[in-house]
């Protein structure tokens, strides 16, 4: 496994205790038999290109990963291999997204003011919008970032068009989804207590009447779901090292 050369951090005074709560307990079950969490992308896991962003974030202070109890070791030593040296402790998932995360928020340490969750398979996240999206959650206590819909959308019913939906005021919600600590343990542990199935974790702060702010985030930030989505990724992380290199 090769070693990474980690990326110049930011020089950013750091004025915010955050810790990043990395979801990495999913069965990865539309990408076939393989883990997309393991597969290597230029010699690198999915899922240490993820890691790698968070590390070097200056407001990152923690680094939480849930994991599925086999996956425990491996992580373990992608965090050693590749310096994730933030990385304090890898614990079990739940039976769904939602038992998972809250079993990592509730797993940060008590200096955490903030927290930001993470999907572990969102390997193209750049630690620019890691920062943009804990700055605006610092200000507004909470935030993501999205990008407007662009595809036309229909509503459909047994395969035929019912309408076609205004997209003008629709967004695409990406992650990390950044919270104050007492905010987002409080709204997960409400949906889990009341059995709410919830999509992300901007749902639970909805749902007990907070709100959430929006800031840009980019199409290159896609979630890995499909084979076909591991060479996008392959595109855009060349992409992202060549102009690294660049600058």
């Amino acid at each position: 496994m090769p070693l990474f050369s980690p990326r110049k951090k930011t020089q950013k005074k750091q004025d915010i205790s955050c810790t990043a709560v990395i979801a990495a307990a999913g069965s990865s079950s539309r990408m076939g038999a393989e883990d997309k969490l393991f597969i290597d992308i230029h010699g690198i896991p999915v899922l240490a290109h993820t890691l790698m962003a968070f590390e070097n974030c200056v407001y990152i202070s923690e680094i939480i990963i849930v994991a599925r109890e086999q996956s425990i070791q491996l992580i373990g030593d992608i965090c050693s291999s590749y310096n994730i040296d933030k990385a304090s402790q890898i614990v079990f998932g739940g039976e769904t997204r939602l038992h998972s995360v809250l079993n990592g928020v509730l797993a940060v340490s008590d200096s955490a003011e903030i927290i930001a969750i993470h999907d572990g398979a969102r390997p193209c996240i750049s630690t620019e919008i890691i920062e943009r999206t804990i700055e605006s959650a610092k200000k507004y206590h909470a935030a993501a970032p999205a990008v407007p819909v662009s595809s036309t959308l229909k509503r459909v019913k047994s395969d035929y068009i019912l309408e076609t939906v205004d997209r003008d005021s629709l967004f695409e919600v990406q992650t990390p989804q950044v919270f104050d600590a007492d905010l987002i343990k409080a709204a997960l542990s409400n949906a889990k207590n009341k059995s709410i199935g919830v999509t992300d974790d901007c749902q639970a702060v909805e749902i007990i009447g907070a709100t959430v702010r929006i800031i840009e985030g980019s199409r290159l930030n896609i979630k890995l779901t499909t084979p076909e989505d591991i060479a996008i990724a392959q595109a855009i992380l060349k992409g992202a090292e060549a102009t690294q290199k660049e600058s």
